[in-house]
């Protein structure tokens, strides 16, 4: 099963390419990129999902920043041909961190040490790259949805 997971933003978006613990290829675009890639498969092939991190009411107060989020979100899944899923963070939290107080540090560092043990190994440099090396900001949180879902999926 081949995952492509996205970390929606409300301007710029994160997507992760994901099968059998590998990650195939990982980018932060603006959302009208993020579309047309979605766009262009006009036929989803067998087992690919589209996995998009949920948006989820805490009882806070929410801004326009969140809407767009949502907005997108929605076009996303509606652009894809194939089948679609949300994971929401709460699941992400528990899956990788097994507690919901987890916090993004925590969700990395969970992500390094299955891909490790250790940073240098999972990361590691220029010169000997690791399976996450160039990860940053927004492509933690998209991988960390492919895994989850990918797990509870197998």
């Amino acid at each position: 099963m081949r995952v492509l997971a996205i970390d929606p933003g409300y301007e710029q978006s994160a997507l992760v390419e994901y099968e059998d613990g590998k990650v195939l290829e990982r980018m932060i675009l603006p959302n009208k990129e993020i579309l047309a890639i979605l766009k262009a498969q006009h036929v989803a092939p067998i087992g690919d999902v589209l996995v998009i991190e949920g948006i989820a009411s805490y009882g806070m107060a929410v801004g326009k920043t969140i809407f767009e989020t949502v907005f997108w979100s929605g076009r996303f899944a509606q652009a894809w041909p194939g089948e679609f899923a949300r994971v929401y963070r709460r699941d992400v939290k528990m899956h990788l961190c097994g507690s919901m107080r987890a916090k993004d540090t925590n969700i990395r560092q969970a992500l390094i040490d299955r891909y490790g043990p250790s940073k240098q190994q999972a990361i590691g440099l220029k010169a000997s790259p690791g399976p996450l090396y160039g990860f940053k900001s927004d492509m933690w949180a998209a991988l960390a949805v492919a895994v989850t879902y990918a797990d509870a999926n197998r």
